[in-house]
C-alpha cells in the first residue's frame, strides 16, 4: 500500500468494544502506514488519551460501546485536543445523522479495507470541519443513542 499520508506518519486513537474488528481495523490502517494507538473501550481510550504526549490526529471510534457512546467520548476528548479530528464508525442506520452537525465524520459498517483507509486520508487531508450549533442543526440536544 502507498504512504497513508504525505509528511509525517498520522496518529489514530482507534476504540472498538469488539476485539475481532479492533485487531483488523488496527491490521489495517498498520498496514496504510498508520501509527495506531488501540483501545478496547471509552475508558482505555480516556486513559491512553491523557498519557500520550504527542498529536492525535485522528479519533477512530465506534457509535455505540457500552459504558460510552462513540459521540460522547469525542467530544470529551476535543475539549483536550480541539484539533483531532473525529470519525466514528456504524452499523446501526442513521447512525451518520448523529455525527454530521458535531463537524465530525462518519463511515458505514461494514466496510472494505480501501474505504476505511479512503475515509481517513480524506479527513486528514481536509480542513477541520468546525461545530454548528444544536440549534443550528434542528436539534438542541445530542441523543447519542443509535
Amino acid at each position: 500500500m502507498d504512504q497513508a499520508f504525505e509528511g509525517t506518519r498520522k496518529t489514530i486513537l482507534l476504540v472498538e468494544d469488539h476485539s475481532a474488528l479492533l485487531k483488523l481495523v488496527k491490521h489495517i490502517l498498520d498496514d496504510a502506514n498508520f501509527s495506531v494507538i488501540p483501545a478496547k473501550n471509552a475508558k482505555e481510550a480516556i486513559g491512553l488519551e491523557a498519557g500520550f504526549p504527542a498529536a492525535i490526529d485522528v479519533l477512530l471510534s465506534d457509535v455505540r460501546m457500552r459504558g460510552m457512546s462513540g459521540p460522547d467520548l469525542a467530544g470529551r476528548l476535543q475539549t483536550h485536543r480541539p484539533h483531532m479530528r473525529v470519525v466514528l464508525m456504524s452499523g446501526y442506520p442513521g447512525g451518520a445523522l448523529l455525527v454530521h452537525h458535531q463537524g465530525w465524520h462518519y463511515i458505514q459498517k461494514p466496510f472494505v479495507p480501501s474505504a476505511l483507509v479512503d475515509k481517513i486520508k480524506d479527513v486528514l487531508g481536509g480542513e477541520t470541519r468546525p461545530a454548528l450549533s444544536r440549534m443550528a442543526a434542528g436539534s438542541a440536544s445530542p441523543g447519542w443513542h443509535a
